[in-house]
């Protein structure tokens, strides 16, 4: 194992370490003796923008399949073992990434990294018909209470798709399509984990109430003997030209309680000052209840409910700057899109208050201490920052590049980005009393059918 960096002092006084195994795992610990835990934290370099068209959604589905047990743990044991020693787990999956994490009393650690470095080391030895099926039902499931059944649940796919053209690595969300995941094949799954979930494509933070040079050997005892691969190819490249040059618009038509109007503008690559520019300006003008927009619709206008306007960072595409309202009683699309593009056009041309600078700035400051502030949130964000820009200490002093933005570049992001050119568009028409009841019909019917089909199987 070589010690590649030193702890470096960074804001509020926080510290990581950074090491390497031999078979290229990438390590970084935090030492943090507030509280007798730890949290573990495993980022695969690996996402919905790796997939090819026809297995969408197959990097999600395997995050569930990294659950259904490995050579020493069979079955639902890994959520039994850490729930039974008293702590919590889960994993995500993202466009750029799959992460898997647990938070332990101090004196289980070694457990998690157990846990952790069995399903990596030996998870093909349990991967067989019987839960890829399993875990291809609960993904399908989940994509149905998520997006396919809930109000709006259909509009990050929509706009998604919207705002990254088609053969865009970024096009498809991560949940996948039915279709792709009832193509998935037990030899996709095997392909993918041979493919992604080695050590040498992976970072592994550990951070609390930790003993560093025990800690290390521990890693060094359970993650040492994984090989490394080196099959991974590169995601497909996702840059594009600044703007869209023309505005894309989808009007939906479904069962919502309220209208709603929904935009994505592109935005700069995360990893950049221009992105640190561009959530300071949404921060201003859709970040709370003091939030321009919010001012502006909910409270004086009258015409919306609720108005958000907040960053979605993307470090392989660019960022997306998500817009969405809902619209209050019989009030129109049109009359909240004009409002919308008057703060936005008399925020471009004016720029940001001191006084909205320093709420905006605040507010930024505060999620990130509330992210920084926890063992888990830590131990994410180190991985983050190892994994999309190669340099965890990036994590430490990230808001120091936000508060570090000035009132001029955040007009100026706002004139060259906050366009109507520059934006995918969804609206949310509710259907009618009567689209309504021949919906429900046609449901009821699809629903009868079922059952008849089933009965006579």
């Amino acid at each position: 194992m070589g010690d590649t960096a030193t702890a470096r002092a960074a804001s509020g006084g926080l510290t990581a370490t950074e090491h390497r195994l031999a078979n290229g795992l990438r390590v970084v610990l935090s030492e943090d003796h507030l509280t007798p835990v730890a949290a573990v934290c495993l980022w695969y370099d690996v996402g919905s923008r790796h997939e090819v068209k026809g297995r969408t959604g197959l990097a999600h589905l395997f995050e569930h399949l990294m659950f259904q047990g490995s050579a020493q743990v069979k079955g639902n044991g890994h959520f039994e073992l850490v729930q039974g020693a008293g702590g919590s787990l889960n994993g995500t999956t993202s466009f750029e990434r799959t992460n898997y994490f647990e938070t332990m009393p101090a004196h289980q650690l070694e457990l998690a990294l157990w846990l952790e470095a069995d399903r990596m080391g030996t998870l093909l030895t349990a991967l067989d018909d019987e839960s890829m099926e399993n875990q291809r039902d609960v993904v399908k499931n989940e994509r149905r209470q998520r997006y396919d059944n809930v109000p709006y649940g259909t509009a990050f796919e929509k706009l998604t798709a919207l705002a990254y053209p088609e053969g865009h690595p970024y096009h498809h969300t991560p949940i996948g399509s039915m279709a792709d995941l009832d193509a998935a094949t037990l030899e996709d799954a095997r392909q993918f984990f041979r493919t992604y979930y080695a050590p040498n494509n992976a970072v592994l933070s550990v951070v609390g109430d930790i003993d560093p040079e025990q800690t290390l050997a521990w890693i060094e005892k359970y993650f040492g003997s994984i090989p490394g691969h080196d099959g991974k190819q590169p995601p497909r490249d996702g840059s594009l030209p600044d703007t869209i040059g023309t505005e894309l618009r989808e009007v939906v038509r479904e069962e919502v309680p309220a209208r709603a109007l929904m935009a994505a503008y592109r935005l700069p690559e995360d990893g950049t000052r221009a992105a640190d520019v561009a959530d300071v300006a949404l921060t201003v003008l859709g970040g709370g209840e003091s939030s321009r927009l919010y001012n502006r619709l909910v409270r004086r206008d009258r015409s919306a409910v609720a108005a958000g306007f907040g960053l979605l960072r993307l470090a392989g595409a660019p960022s997306l700057g998500w817009l969405d309202v809902k619209a209050s009683g019989d009030v129109e699309i049109p009359a909240i899109e004009a409002a919308v593009d008057d703060e936005l056009a008399r925020f471009a041309a004016e720029g940001p208050t001191a006084e909205e600078m320093e709420r905006a700035q605040a507010q930024l400051e505060r999620e990130w201490l509330d992210r920084l502030g926890t063992v888990a949130g830590r131990a994410d964000e180190l991985c983050r920052y190892a994994v999309l820009f190669g340099d965890p200490q990036l994590a430490l002093s990230a808001v120091g590049r936000v508060l570090d933005v000035t009132a001029d570049e955040v007009r100026q992001a706002a004139a060259e980005r906050l366009r109507p050119d520059n934006r995918a568009v969804l609206v949310y028409e509710p259907l009618t009393p009567e689209e309504a009841e021949h919906a429900e019909h046609a449901e009821n019917t699809d629903a009868a059918t079922g059952e008849e089909a089933a009965a006579s199987e």
